[in-house]
């Protein structure tokens, strides 16, 4: 299966309303970046063990590690949880700028350094959440 089908496997097997807000969110950031990479990753390691919740990539950027190894992986996630949706976005030097700039702005989310966790879309402001969406792609 193409990642494309998977990301739609992945999306229509939550249920409703989280099945909406992801197809929407979904639909949002592919607005925000147009002919992106899109990834699928479904949380289990090399060993089949499940070791994170599946997730949803857009777009490409490589990490440098410290041995000067390097890694291609996307720039924003998309992942649901327990209690609603989280946003990854991935490649920001200072862990609390999001935070900062967007937190009390989102609406009923919680922000830590590169997470933005949410029950559901009609709990946050859309186009704040855009917005940081569109820094983190500039980083």
């Amino acid at each position: 299966m193409n990642v494309q089908g998977q990301i739609k496997e992945y999306i229509t097997s939550q249920p409703e309303p989280k099945r909406s807000d992801m197809q929407a969110l979904h639909r949002a950031i592919l607005d925000v970046m147009p002919g992106c990479k899109l990834w699928f990753l479904d949380g289990k390691d090399s060993a089949g063990k499940t070791v994170s919740n599946p997730n949803i990539g857009y777009g490409l950027q490589t990490i440098k590690y410290a041995d000067g190894k390097t890694r291609e992986f996307y720039q924003i996630g998309m992942s649901a949880n327990t209690t609603g949706i989280s946003v990854y976005i991935l490649g920001i030097e200072d862990k609390t700028y999001l935070a900062r700039t967007f937190g009390k702005k989102l609406g009923k989310a919680s922000v830590t350094g590169y997470c933005i966790k949410f029950k559901a879309l009609k709990d946050i402001n859309l186009d704040i959440l855009e917005a940081a969406i569109r820094y983190g792609i500039e980083q």
